[in-house]
């Protein structure tokens, strides 16, 4: 883990923010708008693959999770077999759970739905301002591995919801609608 230069000459950052991949991530993609279903969809699965472990171990492994889950293409994920999925149990390089790892499946089969009855997954996840009415539609739809807070880190993660801590160069206090 490649630890920051020198944090005292560094731009104040969300304290979470304590090596070379996290700044990345936090300076250029956490907190910021996604507007293609795919990206939505891969975050929407890192999010439930982060549950219970740390943002970093996930971030690390993002590379490996793009090639086993072909770029999070949806149609693709939605059509994975269970050999396949089974076998993803024995790749180091991504985060072996079974639930988690057949939640990809599940939840590209329901992202579908949502694609077919809204026109996108982007006006979908755009529509919702509270967590829980995010997650209890997701619920509806039939997605599978979501929880509050997972509901909550992600609309955090693609800007819906503020991310960052008041004293980040990336804080914007926006006053709640």
């Amino acid at each position: 883990m490649e630890k920051l230069a020198n944090p005292g000459t560094e731009k104040r950052r969300c304290n979470w923010v304590t090596d070379l991949l996290l700044k990345e991530y936090h300076d250029n993609e956490y907190g910021r708008l996604k507007t293609d279903d795919a990206s939505l969809f891969e975050k929407l699965c890192l999010e439930s693959f982060q549950a219970g472990l740390s943002w970093r171990t996930v971030l690390a492994k993002r590379e490996a999770f793009r090639e086993v889950f072909m770029d999070f293409d949806i149609r693709k994920c939605a059509q994975l077999e269970d050999e396949y999925l089974d076998s993803l149990l024995f790749d180091k390089r991504i985060i072996r759970n079974r639930r988690k790892i057949f939640a990809v499946r599940e939840n590209a089969r329901a992202t579908l739905r949502v694609i077919g009855e809204h026109g996108s997954f982007f006006k979908y996840v755009y529509s919702f301002k509270r967590p829980e009415a995010l997650l209890a539609s997701l619920k509806r739809y039939g997605y599978v591995f979501v929880g509050p807070t997972m509901a909550e880190a992600f609309m955090q993660s693609i800007g819906i919801l503020e991310a960052h801590e008041p004293g980040c160069f990336l804080y914007t206090s926006v006053p709640e609608g």
